[in-house]
Formats: structure tokens, C-alpha cells, sequence
């Protein structure tokens, strides 16, 4: 497969056409040109061409991407009166419109050169509940309200599993991480990373696919993490089982650059399949190419004890759901990131060409 580049791409795709909305000045501030080097642009396949050709860079997310499925949390406070306090929630109804498209000048918008939908977020920011980090991230949502049991999936082993929406399902990405944050503590997985895609459980996370970059390195580093679902009495027991894909979770101040990682801005895809209690993964770089890598993985999400785990019960008798988008991980706190603004550097980036959510 011929390799071609991004810029060309893009200027042969916006010949005769004029982007006449405004931008914000922080938009301006995300533009690729911010985090990859103008005169030597990222190399892009036939395929990312193909999905750029069918996006259109003046219309909003809800109307190049199905949003109809999906929530939204953006890092800010919530203009909502019933809201007050709390993390900005834009819902399915109205993220989903494409008659009234939602879109956030900062943290969530379309890119202005390849129509991209765009996940911004700072190391600092209004956060959920539970959460350190801020986020800009979608949210499935198969029903309308929280409390309706089939706003969720669960696998085929559950034993209430035909109550939920869905049993399983798919979740398709293709992307590129534009930019990680450039401080931190290097000996803190959290610092120069951002979680791009989960399956959320009710208390713990079977599934985070992870981007991670350090600031001295060409190369970032994708794997995905296992949550053991360890509850009641046993909560804090829980924690994460790390799977590299391409480069390492663990690279440290001094580590070699990952050289078989993935750069800010190069497009890859993850897909999440979930068939009865399996949970598929597949990985791919270089889509398309003749150099294409693809990685796959699996888990029963049915069974407990996950590699021996004493804590793991499983997924069996759980409820699930996808999230996708930009889950920044580097925190003013136990990643020791600094806020000291995008020009700092002090964010992450995330632009998808193509999103499914299939249950």
C-alpha cells in the first residue's frame, strides 16, 4: 500500500471548499500544527484518506458521527440549575441532534482541517464524582435514564442478563492521540497518558485502552488494562492487570523509546467485541499498509479469578457499558502533573475519524 501524507491529503480534500465558522483562540491552540511538526507531517494511509473524504470539517460531531447512543462529560461545571456542582453532562438527546448540534468550542468540537471529532481535555478540570481526572468522554447510554436497567449490557452468563439492553456488544475506533501532557512524574503510570476507550462496570473496569507517551520520546506506548471485579468486603483489593500492545505501560525516565509504539497523531484502530462472555480485542497500525500490525486478545469476562487472582470474581453477575473519548490521566495529584495551560503543554488530545457502537 502507497503511503501518503496527511497534509496532502487534506489539501486535496479542501480544494474550493472554506471553513467560515469561528474559532476560538484555544481551538486554534489544538490544531495539529501545535503537536506535530508542519514540515514533516505524519505519514497517513489510503484508509485514513477514505474516512477524512467522508467527513465534513463544517459540520458538528453529531452530524459526520451516530452520537444517538451516547453521552457526553466535558470538563467544566454544568449550567444546568439541577446540575449545580457537577461535571458538565450533555445527554443523548441533545448530543445526538442533527438539527441542533451540540459542540464545545475547547473540549469538544470538529477539527476544522480533516473533520475529525475532537476530545480535548486539561490536566485539571472539574471531574465526576469518583474520579481524579478530568475527561472529555462519551458515555453509552442504551436507554434513557441511569436507573433503567437496560441502559446497560451484561453478558450471556448473567443470570438477569435479558433485563439489560444488550447482551454484549461492539465498540470500533479508529483515532489518533494528538498530544499527552509533557509533565509529571515519569514514575507514575498516570503522568503523559489518557485513557481512549473502557468498559465500564458498576463498581470496577474490565477494559482501559490506554495511550501513554513520555515527553523525551518519538514513540507513545498503547496497552489496556484488566480491573479485577473485586467487591464487597474485598473493594480494596482491586486493581489493574496490565497488557502491553504496541511499546510498554511501564517505561520510566531512561527507558529506551518504544520504536514499535505509536507517534501523537498516527491513526490506529482498537475494536472491543463482546460475544456472550468473550471479550474480543483487536489492535491495528498502519491500516491497510503493507507493513499493518494487528494484535488481538481475549477474556471471559464469566470467569473469576483472572490469572490466578485470589479477589477477581468476574463479570458473570455484573452490568456493563462503553465509553470512548479522552480520559486524561495526568493529575495535579498522584500523576504530579503541573496546570499551567495548553501553551504549557499541560493537556491531551484525542481526534477519532470513525466511531461505531453496535448493541
Amino acid at each position: 500500500m502507497k503511503k501518503v501524507y496527511l497534509s496532502a491529503i487534506i489539501a486535496t480534500l479542501l480544494v474550493g471548499c472554506t471553513n467560515t465558522e469561528p474559532t476560538s483562540n484555544n481551538q486554534v491552540a489544538y490544531e495539529t500544527g501545535k503537536v506535530a511538526n508542519a514540515t514533516t507531517p505524519l505519514p497517513a494511509t489510503a484508509h485514513t484518506a477514505t474516512l477524512i473524504a467522508q467527513l465534513d470539517p463544517n459540520k458538528a460531531p453529531s452530524q459526520n458521527f451516530d452520537l444517538t447512543k451516547w453521552k457526553i462529560n466535558i470538563p467544566m461545571e454544568d449550567d444546568k440549575p439541577n446540575r449545580a456542582g457537577k461535571v458538565m453532562e450533555i445527554s443523548a438527546q441533545v448530543l445526538g441532534s442533527t438539527t441542533n448540534p451540540y459542540i464545545h468550542p475547547d473540549w469538544f468540537y470538529t477539527d476544522a482541517t480533516t473533520g475529525a471529532m475532537v476530545f480535548a481535555t486539561p490536566n485539571k478540570a472539574m471531574t465526576t464524582p469518583n474520579s481524579k481526572n478530568a475527561r472529555s468522554e462519551l458515555r453509552a447510554m442504551l436507554a434513557k435514564s441511569y436507573k433503567d436497567t437496560k441502559n446497560n449490557f451484561a453478558i450471556a452468563a448473567n443470570p438477569e442478563a435479558a433485563s439489560y439492553g444488550s447482551i454484549g456488544g461492539e465498540l470500533s475506533a479508529t483515532l489518533s492521540v494528538d498530544w499527552v501532557s509533557t509533565s509529571g512524574n515519569a514514575e507514575k503510570n498516570g503522568a503523559f497518558s489518557t485513557v481512549i476507550g473502557q468498559i465500564h462496570g458498576s463498581k470496577n473496569e474490565p477494559l482501559k485502552i490506554v495511550y501513554r507517551k513520555l515527553p523525551n520520546h518519538q514513540y507513545g506506548s498503547l496497552y489496556w488494562r484488566y480491573e479485577i471485579n473485586a467487591t464487597g468486603d474485598n473493594y480494596s483489593k482491586r486493581k489493574d492487570i496490565y497488557h502491553n500492545v504496541f511499546g510498554a505501560y511501564d517505561l520510566r525516565n531512561g527507558s529506551a523509546d518504544p520504536t514499535d509504539g505509536i507517534k501523537l497523531g498516527e491513526v490506529f484502530l482498537y475494536n472491543v467485541n463482546v460475544e456472550n462472555n468473550i471479550m474480543h480485542l483487536t489492535f491495528v497500525k498502519n491500516i491497510g499498509e503493507a507493513n499493518e500490525q494487528v494484535k488481538t486478545a481475549q477474556i471471559d469476562l464469566s470467569k473469576p479469578h483472572y490469572r490466578g487472582n485470589e479477589y477477581d470474581e468476574g463479570y458473570a453477575n455484573d452490568w456493563m457499558y462503553f465509553k470512548a473519548g479522552n480520559y486524561n490521566q495526568c493529575n495535579v495529584g498522584s500523576s504530579e502533573c503541573t496546570n499551567n495551560g495548553i501553551d504549557a503543554g499541560d493537556y491531551a488530545k484525542v481526534s477519532f475519524y470513525e466511531l461505531t457502537l453496535d448493541q
